[in-house]
C-alpha cells in the first residue's frame, strides 16, 4: 500500500518560516519524482516545486528564492523548506510522487496559514 504523510503545516507570521516533510511507504522512493503542490480556497491546485530522480529541480516562478525542495533517499523522505512566507502562501500543501509510465500518488495534505 502506497502512502505519502505530509508534515510539518501549521500557523506562521508573515516573514516567517516552515519546513515540510512527505514521508513515503510502499513506493520504491529513488526512481518517483517528487512534488509539492498547493491548493488555496477557491483556486486550483498549482505546482510549487519537484524534484527529479536524478535531483533536477524546478520552482513556481512565486517561490523562487525563498522556497528549497530537497530528498533524502534514504530516508524515502522529500522537504519543502519555505522562507519569508507571506499571507499569500496560504494553502493546504499536498506531496505528490509520480513516475514515467506509473502511476501518480498524493498525500493528504497540510495546511499552512500565514497570518498575524
Amino acid at each position: 500500500q502506497v502512502q505519502l504523510v505530509e508534515s510539518g503545516g501549521g500557523l506562521v507570521q508573515p516573514g516567517g518560516s516552515v519546513r515540510l516533510s512527505c514521508a513515503a511507504s510502499g513506493i520504491i522512493f529513488s526512481i518517483y519524482t517528487m512534488g509539492w503542490f498547493r491548493q488555496a480556497p477557491g483556486k486550483q491546485r498549482e505546482l510549487v516545486a519537484d524534484i527529479t530522480s536524478g535531483g533536477s529541480i524546478n520552482y513556481a516562478d512565486s517561490v523562487k528564492g525563498r522556497f528549497t525542495i530537497s530528498r533524502d533517499n534514504a530516508k524515502n523522505t522529500v522537504y519543502l523548506q519555505m522562507n519569508s512566507l507571506k499571507p499569500e502562501d496560504t494553502a493546504v500543501y499536498y506531496c505528490r510522487a509520480t513516475v514515467v509510465r506509473g502511476r501518480t500518488y498524493w498525500g493528504q495534505g497540510t495546511q499552512v496559514t500565514v497570518s498575524s
